[in-house]
Order: structure tokens, then sequence, then C-alpha cells
């Protein structure tokens, strides 16, 4: 069963920085495309980044590049997101998302077949 949890959310102030977490537990993340997306009230879900299985980066939108740095440590079966910078307009839920093992890293991130909880992020002006 593949499990995914998140961390590492919080309230910050304008300017600041946070590094989620996404701990993974059923797959082998050196065979799995995984990603971030983010969900904030009354707008639209933000695709933000992948990696997939032949460590291939995409950023999904120019204004996070830069500020979102995407990493994971195989060895640890995790995924990290850190936000730079971080602005109010970056408050939202988060959510890590992950294929199955050799699955189609194109779609559309909300359609990957396994999701954690989400982690609240709140910034502050």
């Amino acid at each position: 069963q593949v499990q995914l949890v998140e961390s590492g959310g919080g309230s910050v102030q304008a300017g600041g920085s946070l590094r989620l977490s996404c701990a993974a537990s059923g797959l082998n993340t050196r065979r799995t495309c995984m990603g971030w997306f983010r969900q904030a009230p009354g707008k639209e879900r933000e695709d933000i980044t992948t990696i997939s299985q032949y460590a291939i980066e995409t950023v999904y939108s120019d204004s996070m590049k830069g500020r979102f740095t995407l990493s994971r440590d195989n060895a640890k079966n995790t995924l990290y997101l850190e936000i730079d910078i971080l602005e109010p307009e970056d408050t939202a839920i988060y959510y890590c998302v992950a294929t199955d093992e050799w699955g189609d890293c194109t779609r559309p991130l909300f359609e990957f077949p396994h999701r954690g909880q989400g982690t609240q992020v709140t910034v502050s002006s």
C-alpha cells in the first residue's frame, strides 16, 4: 500500500523559507515520478514541480523558478520542496503526489494515483 506523508508546513512571515517533506512508503522513489501541487482557497489548483524516474525535473510556472527547489533522497524514500522568499500568495495547502512505479509523469499532478493528506503553508505580510 502506497502512503505519502507530508510535513514541514506552518505559518511564516513573508520573506522566510520553508522546507516541505514527503515521506513515501510502499513504492521506490527511484522508479516513481513524484511532485507537488498546491491549492489555495478561491484559486485554481496549481502544479508546481515534478521529478521523473529519470531524475528529470520540471517546474510548471516561470514565476516559481528560482524560489521553489525540488530534491529527492532515494535512500530515505523522501521528496522535498524548499520554498524561499515566501510571499502571501504562496499561502495554500501543498500536496505531494506520486505515480505508480514507471508511471506516466506527463499527466496533470491532480491525476497522479497517489496523494498525501497535504500540509498547510500560511504566509503573512
